[in-house]
């Protein structure tokens, strides 16, 4: 088992219309389509993503 801290991120919110910025943000966390849920490592980097597109994404779990 590894140590990492991994987190599920879920995308309520749809990506038409969106800035590209926050598109792509959404599109690097790995999520593709509506309702789709992903786990990420929980990173300074993740977090970053996950708080710029926070209107968008919802974190739907912290798995340690």
């Amino acid at each position: 088992m590894s140590d990492k801290k991994m987190m599920k991120v879920k995308l309520v919110r749809s990506l038409h219309g969106r800035l590209k910025r926050h598109q792509a943000c959404v599109r690097g966390l790995g999520l593709r389509r509506m309702h789709q849920v992903v786990e990420v490592e929980d990173t300074p980097c993740t977090r970053g993503m996950v708080n710029t597109v926070s209107y968008m994404v919802q974190v739907v779990e912290e798995a340690s």
